[in-house]
């Protein structure tokens, strides 16, 4: 089975008139490979999931197979609110050749500890080969997967290797690693907690921020894993802006609108999103500028420099 380590950058949903736009798609897939990016994902929340037929799902995986070519591995989005749906799309991807699944929480329901057990039990069955990546997302999903049902899906499900956390609570994974055991791989889902929760035993990220800033945050992700804290820290700090600005409006409105000024794909996402304010837009292109994503209009702050003025490698 593969490792997930580092950055697994889960990538936008580039839609042109309503559909999947494919060249905009292989535009920001080679800009991850180009930068570093040690692994890539779709269908996650960034990319607008619940807005996808399954066969756009589907499709979205089978595109990002084609245009990745093996240079890196793939964590397929997989999960729904609906068993059939998420079997469906599951083995879908396994058999298209994904390395991974990325399997949510069941969102709007509030399913029960035993319902979630059962959920992602009969999901990890279906696929006995595939490693399988829980993502906890209290904060959408409505529900944790608790670190005593996770340790029970481990126990009876051995291609249940890791988690995705997207939550402030960092004692948490502390906890889970020390129940479910320190070879369990944990990847931070909070952008600006990725340095932190990696520092406790977390192996990489899936930050939403890599659309924008991708060297930066695979370069994060390895000098912490090689134990260079100190200049991974910097980086840290470096980010902390661009973290910051991917939720001054819903994921992934912020990205896009950027993502469109640099050339990468079009200002466009699905209903029920909507574009964001000017005052936003006002504020996201100073944060573009300030990075060197846009060029910098006269009057307006310098590019921020390099954080140690070093080349990581």
């Amino acid at each position: 089975m593969v490792e997930f380590k580092g950055s697994i950058v889960p990538l936008v949903t580039p839609f042109r008139n309503g559909v999947i736009d494919e060249a905009a798609f292989e535009r920001l897939i080679e800009r991850q490979i180009e930068a570093g990016s040690h692994a890539l994902s779709v269908g996650g929340t960034t990319g607008e999931p619940g807005t996808l037929s399954v066969e756009e799902r589907k499709y979205l995986i089978e595109l990002a197979l084609r245009f990745i070519r093996g240079r890196v591995p793939l964590l397929a989005g997989t999960g729904t609110l609906r068993l059939d749906e998420t079997l469906d799309i599951t083995t879908a991807a396994y058999k298209m050749g994904a390395q991974g699944a990325l399997v949510i929480t069941p969102y709007y329901i509030k399913p029960n500890q035993e319902g979630l057990y059962r959920f992602f039990g009969q999901v990890a069955q279906a696929v006995p080969q595939m490693p399988i990546v829980l993502y906890n997302i209290p904060g959408r999903a409505g529900i944790e997967i608790k670190v005593e049902t996770v340790a029970r899906l481990r126990r009876d499900f051995k291609n249940v290797v890791g988690l995705k956390h997207s939550s402030k609570d960092v004692e948490y994974v502390s906890e889970l690693l020390r129940r479910v055991g320190r070879d369990f791989s944990v990847y931070c889902g909070l952008e600006a907690l990725t340095f932190p929760m990696m520092c406790v035993g977390a192996v990489g990220t899936i930050a939403a921020t890599a659309n924008w800033l991708p060297k930066e945050t695979a370069q994060m992700c390895q000098l912490t894993l090689e134990g260079r804290y100190k200049e991974a820290l910097e980086l840290h700090y470096y980010g902390l802006e661009a973290n910051d600005a991917v939720f001054w409006d819903t994921n992934p409105i912020p990205l896009k609108t950027v993502l469109s000024w640099m050339g990468l794909c079009q200002k466009e996402w699905r209903e029920p999103l909507g574009p964001t304010t000017p005052e936003i837009e006002a504020r996201l292109r100073r944060m573009a500028e300030s990075y060197g994503l846009i060029p910098a209009k006269e009057g307006h702050p310098p590019v921020l420099p390099d954080p140690s003025g070093k080349q990581y490698v």
